[in-house]
């Protein structure tokens, strides 16, 4: 279908009429067009296509050319730009100084006019309907061209005696605005120009359906918020204008308390009238700069432009408090979690901002109130390595990783690396952090290092090891998976037996362990025999090395049968967890093959105590 053709469908389609052919359109309508003219217009077609031509009235615009032009605008997807193509079209055959698109805005019972000169200047202002006798007022409720031969009207001190025309914009029986368009033969060229306003209304129309459309789209139904696309959308723009700006843009994520306890003990009803209280507060307190979206089921984020950490602060604090005067039936004040997190202080990558933040609102829900008001955390307040910055770390990670496919362990590792404190109890409230946070992107395994530690712990006790053994073993079962964060998501969460390519990347996790974390850090290289190793067999087909007994480290043999047993009692995606007694006849069939014999026979006996 040619461009011609989609000009007349649109045309066909907006009025309610079927598709017209191109030859209809190239043949009827740009005769019609043509025959409009108070002369004939033979001649003109035969002139230089963006040449006006002369009758004895004046100047007369080149039909072809105007409708040739409408065609090639009818892509254009922003309002402003194609008004100036509209003002474009009809300078090159006349010499107008000016045209004026002006929008009906039902709400505020006014018209948005907004005029563009022909040096590029912009001017705007509205004229209320209650001016009935204006003559864009009139133009507008009576749907009929009205002619001026000047423009007080507009109280614009540049322009005084014009010969304007004013044509209503009317789409689908409805008028939408006004076209003014300066011209000294605005009466002769009314024909064109009732094309070009018709054409205008059209596209217009469109346009403003599409908004909504998209609005709508963008637009969470309780709240009247933005919804999480919508929020995304915003964000992804707001900080490309902050890099190409050099300005700073914070980001504060608040967290509904009790909403679970809410819906749960009175109804999601009663769930549902908190959150759109809160949005109704966040919506008439933030400034106009600010975009506000409902980020996930209870939790609303701000997005503040050229705003500093501080800045933020000081508005997320006006927030809270406001809500704080907000009282419910039966559930009191209404309180918050806040976080907050700033481009580029803090990040410069949209995911990972928006993770810093939601750490930073856990923290600030863990650290609870003071004086009745809530604690407003920002990522740049806490130390990573602080207990409540890790759990919340870990949250995090557990629950947007799989969504957001960004690699968030790099950096734990880098910071777990670069941790140059780390000595006695150090490394170990550290390493239980890092394990909890590598363990959170998996659900299914959440818990799994832990166990595995005291388990080992168990059996290093009952075969009778030093107490410094005991105690790097119980450390090297901690992180005996550590090298998982290597491994895709799809791998590790794989539901049902990995295909044979899955198991190739999959046995890679012990080499990533020990090089990758432990290598990098003198502290923890006595843990990679432990790391590496713990997936060798007795009989010499485990991996990554293929090692055989005597070469296996004893620790390494411990945390095996360790991490097998907690795996065999653990739910899998593909199954339930087995009961005490079948899980140890699997290790009993084993031993001597794949687990050390001797200790199977002291681990059967020590797991009945161990619990789960």
């Amino acid at each position: 279908m040619n461009k011609e053709q989609n000009l007349a469908n649109k045309i066909s389609n907006i009025q309610g009429k079927q598709p017209v052919t191109s030859p209809f359109f190239q043949e009827k309508l740009v005769s019609k067009v043509n025959s409009l003219t108070f002369n004939s217009c033979a001649n003109s077609l035969g002139n230089p296509q963006n040449k006006a031509f002369n009758n004895e009235k004046g100047f007369t615009l080149n039909y072809k050319y105007v409708v040739d032009e409408l065609i090639k605008i009818s892509d254009i997807t922003n309002l402003n730009e194609f008004y100036v193509k509209i003002y474009s079209i009809i300078t090159q055959n006349i010499d107008s100084r000016f045209i004026a698109a002006g929008l009906l805005k039902e709400k505020s019972n006014c018209i948005n006019l907004r005029l563009l000169d022909k040096r590029g200047n912009v001017y705007s202002t509205k004229v209320f309907l209650k001016d009935s006798e204006n003559p864009l007022v009139k133009a507008l409720n009576e749907r009929q061209v009205i002619f001026k031969d000047d423009v007080d009207f507009l109280k614009l001190s540049y322009f005084k005696d014009y010969t304007v025309a004013i044509i209503p914009l009317i789409s689908v029986n409805k008028c939408i605005g006004v076209l003014l368009i300066e011209d000294s033969y605005a009466r002769q060229n009314i024909a064109i120009y009732q094309l070009i306003a018709n054409y205008a209304a059209m596209y217009t129309h469109n346009f403003e359906l599409i908004e909504k459309s998209d609005a709508y789209a963008n637009t969470d139904t309780l709240t009247l918020l933005y919804n999480h696309r919508g929020f995304q959308e915003i964000l992804s723009n707001e900080l490309s204008r902050a890099e190409t700006n050099k300005q700073e843009l914070s980001i504060v994520m608040m967290d509904i308390c009790n909403i679970t306890k809410i819906n749960r003990e009175m109804g999601h009803a009663k769930g549902d009238e908190v959150i759109k209280i809160v949005a109704d507060k966040v919506r008439q307190n933030i400034r106009e700069s600010d975009i506000a979206g409902r980020y996930g089921g209870d939790e609303i984020a701000i997005i503040m432009p050229n705003t500093t950490c501080d800045q933020a602060k000081y508005v997320a604090e006006f927030l809270t408090y406001s809500l704080s005067c907000c009282f419910i039936d039966d559930i009191g004040p209404v309180k918050v979690s806040v976080g907050i997190s700033t481009y580029p202080d803090c990040a410069d990558d949209k995911e990972k901002l928006l993770i810093l933040a939601e750490q930073a609102m856990y923290i600030s829900q863990a650290k609870g109130y003071k004086d009745g008001m809530s604690a407003i955390i920002s990522s740049k307040d806490f130390n990573f390595w602080d207990d409540a910055a890790l759990k919340s770390y870990a949250e995090v990670l557990g629950k947007r990783h799989a969504q957001l496919g960004i690699n968030f362990e790099e950096e734990l590792i880098s910071k777990f690396n670069a941790d140059h404190a780390m000595h006695g109890n150090r490394i170990s409230e550290i390493a239980t952090s890092l394990a909890g946070a590598i363990d959170a992107k998996d659900p299914y395994t959440k818990g799994h290092s832990t166990s595995v530690s005291r388990f080992s712990e168990a059996l290093a006790r009952a075969i009778n090891l030093p107490e410094e053994e005991v105690e790097r073993i119980k450390l090297g079962a901690l992180l005996h998976d550590v090298g998982k964060i290597g491994i895709p998501e799809t791998v590790l969460k794989k539901e049902g037996p990995l295909s044979d390519e899955e198991w190739v990347i999959m046995k890679q996790h012990p080499t990533i362990g020990a090089e990758k974390v432990l290598t990098p850090n003198p502290s923890l290289r006595d843990l990679i025999p432990i790391v590496k190793y713990h997936h060798e067999r007795i009989d010499g087909k485990g991996y990554p090395e293929g090692l055989k007994n005597g070469d296996i480290p004893l620790a390494a043999k411990i945390v095996a049968i360790a991490d097998t047993y907690h795996a065999l009692i653990s739910d899998r995606p593909y199954r339930s967890g087995m009961n005490i007694e079948k899980a140890l006849s699997i290790l009993k069939e084993g031993a001597g093959t794949q687990w050390d014999e001797d200790l199977i026979r002291t681990f059967i006996q020590i797991a009945p105590s161990l619990g789960v």
